[in-house]
């Protein structure tokens, strides 16, 4: 078990303030998991009932752990549940969920097998031990675990605070974005997606079925209108690496559920990664995935990718809506992929009308409008 807190060497100041009262009240582990600085990737956790850590467990993805910052790197701030991004100095103490991650631009990375120094590799708060990084990525920051939590059941997990059962229903649209690869504009082209649906007066929820836990997509799809926002955190997951399809399919089902429960007309459906991934290509290719989707948008950099992804998805029996994306901000290179495609190649601006929308999914022409406006 984990001892009392003794501030070590370099203490940030923050400690240094908060140790002048650790003394007189510190009790327990809880008084020092409040001290610490939580990640989204933990948001649905209720951190209330921590009865102690324990160290001589080993992690599985989803456990969460109170580790201290030993040394900076490419991440140097955690992303609170409220989307503050809170600097980190060495001496700060995180609560954080440990987490495969696989990020081609970023790192590749495993759950430990012990409590041993490993990395926080994602800004939301995942704990992983680096595999492999991107030759344009710093090494990642170090971080010290010090025990994982504890509450009267056990070590403490983000599954346990899932979102409830969902009831097996989807709405009158179900449209998933897709892509190439990370970074080819897949949040954006869903974030105009939904405000086009939006000015056609309908209700658009959204979901991020697969990825790293971090806010900042949710609350761009928030931003563009969509209600309700969930993510595969609500599932209870930290992560989406690693999964088997198993899983992948009840976070697809699970979220689609709540979402379609809340009464909306549209669902836009956000899947990390790219085509190639393990876990993307899992689901994409399911047949829970082809009997929930009914159309898709692909997002690419650039003219090729385009071209293979389209490919690749038609080979599937996979029906493209139209494509878009980091393509579509280049007018040359949108032109070479509509010159070798059979589906529509549209920027993020013409998504967000309700001519195009309703152009590229003509259902939206029979369903009513609620009245309410973007």
């Amino acid at each position: 078990m984990l001892s009392d807190p003794i501030l070590e060497e370099s203490p940030s100041l923050l400690q240094q303030a908060e140790q002048k009262v650790l003394s007189g009240l510190y009790r327990g582990p809880l008084d020092r998991v409040r001290l610490a600085k939580s990640g989204y990737s933990v948001r649905r956790v209720d951190l209330s009932d921590v009865s102690d850590v324990v160290t001589d467990v080993r992690p599985k993805a989803g456990d969460l752990v109170l580790a201290r910052v030993t040394r900076l790197g490419q991440h140097q701030h955690l992303e609170f549940v409220n989307g503050r991004r809170s600097r980190l100095w060495p001496g700060d103490e995180i609560v954080v969920a440990f987490g495969a991650r696989y990020a081609p631009d970023q790192y590749e990375a495993v759950v430990p097998d012990d409590l041993s120094p490993c990395h926080l590799v994602a800004g939301g708060g995942i704990a992983g031990r680096v595999v492999s990084r991107h030759a344009n990525i710093k090494p990642a920051t170090d971080i010290e675990p010090l025990g994982l939590l504890l509450n009267a059941q056990g070590v403490i997990n983000v599954r346990g605070a899932a979102l409830g059962p969902s009831p097996p229903l989807r709405p009158p649209l179900v449209v998933a974005v897709v892509g190439s690869s990370m970074n080819a504009g897949k949040t954006t082209t869903a974030a105009h997606l939904i405000v086009g649906l939006r000015r056609r007066r309908l209700r658009v929820g959204a979901a991020k079925v697969t990825g790293t836990g971090a806010g900042g997509d949710p609350w761009l799809l928030t931003d563009a209108g969509a209600r309700p926002v969930l993510d595969f955190t609500d599932s209870g997951f930290a992560t989406t690496a690693g999964l088997p399809l198993e899983a992948l399919e009840h976070i697809l089902t699970h979220l689609t559920g709540h979402i379609a429960s809340a009464g909306v007309d549209c669902l836009v459906l956000e899947v990390a990664d790219g085509l190639l991934q393990r876990e993307t290509a899992a689901l994409v290719q399911s047949h829970r995935f082809t009997k929930t989707v009914d159309a898709a948008l692909f997002a690419a950099p650039d003219a090729m990718s385009a071209i293979a992804g389209v490919d690749w998805l038609r080979r599937r029996n996979l029906g493209v809506a139209a494509v878009s994306g980091m393509v579509t901000a280049s007018p040359l290179a949108r032109q070479e992929a509509a010159s070798e495609l059979g589906v529509p190649v549209v920027t993020i601006d013409e998504l967000a009308t309700e001519k195009v929308v309703c152009d590229l999914f003509p259902v939206l022409h029979r369903l009513p409008a609620d009245g309410a406006v973007a």
